[in-house]
């Protein structure tokens, strides 16, 4: 709740207050998000390998203190530029510079810390809480995915409603310090459970140097030949495994190559201990194997991304050139539109996962219902529907400007004869391609991840969103440039005035690189091999080793 709100208007913040641009905010913006999302690699790798997820969570939280840094700065006249209206073409405004800047972007930077760490431990230490090997935990864990995008939803409806409704009519500053005092709420509130919590064990391993030392060892071994019989690469003992609460992973015939790591050159005694840089065990190289299938599905989310990170930015700032009055007497403020689909979000949620999810269960034998890919193919389709949408719309809203001879109007004080409500088919659409491929891809990453790695598998989702929000920035900057001399506003996106620039048309250009995206994705996820699961028993008995399409690999033994 305390961010999100400063997300969605921080464009109207921008524009209204600190007097950027059109283009240079939503650039700003977007490189906010993406630095929020690119961080949580960092801080989900120490809460790995050094202060755990708990830990790392409160730590986090006390970096928004950035919100009370903001709040200072919009409460004070000293620190801000003097009242202008960018949109006015008489006006001569003052960009914020200097000491001022220097206090937005620590304000904004500093929550963009604190987000990422969040964003990084939170989801991993509530899926901490099950068990995934236990069949009846794992399909918990996949209702917990749901709950914790419930709750998520929860807090939109707050900061999009209250918060925004606060930033408009009370002033910026109280919008901010009520945000500070509600992350002050959920920090205590997580500090209440702590005794109650499942903590995971700190690796006293490195697995992102297991993974790194695979691909070394390979490239060493690139002249060996691998045996016939995968039994004869090298593996620790199952016992000693089990011992030392390590994972065991069944060799797989994927990326070959990389076996090469597992070469026994030299036979290797039983107490022996070998050079990590000169072999690796099976269980390694599959970890690493997985990492490396991954990253293609990594890959196709970030176009996914690069949408959202329109409805953030223009979207918004085609709703302050439209009729905002919901009756009479209320407006709604532009920056709320998102909560059309979160609403829709919070009734859809338990739908799923209580209705839809045990009838595909019954249809598909899979303990979710779908398997994640599947889930995340149905977001990738919405979003380019989004999109096309989006253009749409653009076209009608710009139809309604010309035709009153409006192309000119100062947004908010002569708003368009349109209702902002012709912009919610797009957030709709793309509300419920967010319930399919966010949860999906999160679900995804975990699941498949090594297991000293969780919160960093986690971030393969943040990170994908980070260089999507990037993207955005130079697909927008490429944008105008390429069509600067082909327009008479020197650009698609060029210019303060949308209502004389080309938006209808980068909405199409982003659903048509959606729609190839897709068709990317759907060979990339047909390829893809899960990683096994397994799946113990008590006593002396045969696990049953199955991927996350529930097809049986094999039956291994295991000692009790």
């Amino acid at each position: 709740m305390a961010t999100i709100a400063l997300a969605t208007n921080l464009v109207t913040y921008l524009t209204g207050v600190m007097h950027f641009d059109v283009v240079n905010s939503a650039n700003q913006i977007t490189n906010y998000m993406g630095t929020s999302y690119m961080l949580s690699i960092l801080i989900a790798f120490l809460a790995d390998m050094f202060i755990g997820r708990p830990k790392s969570v409160l730590i986090s939280a006390c970096f928004e203190i950035g919100l009370g840094l903001l709040a200072i700065q919009a409460r004070s006249s000293k620190l801000k530029p003097p009242p202008c209206n960018l949109f006015d073409p008489t006006a001569h405004c003052t960009k914020v510079g200097g000491r001022d800047a220097v206090i937005l972007f620590g304000g904004l930077y500093l929550v963009a810390i604190g987000s990422s760490g969040i964003k990084a431990s939170l989801p991993s230490h509530g899926a901490d809480q099950f068990e995934e090997k236990d069949p009846k935990e794992a399909r918990q864990m996949s209702s917990f995915f749901n709950w914790f995008l419930l709750s998520g939803n929860i807090g939109s409806v707050a900061s999009l409603t209250l918060i925004v409704w606060i930033q408009d009519n009370k002033g910026w500053d109280w919008a901010f310090g009520i945000s500070s005092i509600g992350m002050v709420v959920g920090a205590l509130l997580f500090i209440s459970g702590l005794p109650q919590y499942r903590v995971q064990v700190i690796q006293k391993s490195n697995p992102l140097i297991e993974i790194i030392q695979v691909y070394v060892v390979a490239f060493c071994n690139r002249n060996l030949h691998l045996p016939e019989d995968p039994e004869e690469l090298y593996e620790i003992n199952r016992d000693k495994e089990a011992a030392i609460e390590a994972e065991f992973l069944p060799h797989r015939d994927v990326y070959k190559f990389l076996d090469k790591a597992a070469i026994q050159v030299t036979p290797i005694t039983q107490d022996g201990k070998p050079n990590s840089w000169k072999i690796c065990t099976v269980t390694q190289v599959e970890n690493a194997k997985i990492i490396l299938g991954v990253l293609p599905i990594f890959c196709c989310a970030i176009i996914m991304t690069l949408c959202l990170a329109q409805l953030q930015t223009f979207s918004i700032q085609q709703a302050v050139t439209m009729d905002t009055r919901l009756t009479k007497h209320f407006h709604i403020p532009p920056a709320s539109l998102a909560i059309i689909p979160i609403i829709f979000l919070l009734g859809l949620v338990p739908i799923y996962d209580r209705f839809f999810v045990p009838f595909a269960r019954r249809i598909t034998g899979h303990p979710t219902g779908v398997t994640h890919l599947q889930r995340i193919g149905v977001g990738l389709v919405l979003s380019c529907l989004s999109m096309a949408v989006a253009g749409l719309m653009e076209v009608k809203r710009k139809q309604v400007a010309r035709k009153h001879n409006m192309l000119n109007a100062i947004p908010v004080i002569q708003p368009l004869p349109i209702s902002v409500f012709w912009l919610s088919f797009q957030f709709f659409i793309f509300g419920i391609a967010d319930l399919f491929s966010f949860i999906g891809l999160l679900e995804f990453f975990y699941s498949q991840a090594p297991k000293g790695i969780k919160s960093i598998s986690t971030c393969f989702l943040w990170c994908s969103m980070a260089l999507g929000y990037f993207l955005s920035t130079i697909m927008v900057n490429i944008v105008n440039s390429a069509t600067k001399g082909i327009t008479e506003s020197r650009g698609w996106l060029a210019g303060n005035n949308i209502n004389t620039n080309h938006l209808n048309l980068f909405y199409w250009l982003l659903s048509l690189l959606s729609f190839l995206n897709f068709l990317v994705y759907l060979y990339v996820a047909k390829r893809y091999k899960y990683k096994p699961i397994v799946q113990e028993h008590r006593g002396p008995t045969n696990s049953r080793v199955t991927n996350e399409d529930n097809t049986d690999l094999e039956d291994i033994e295991v000692q009790e």
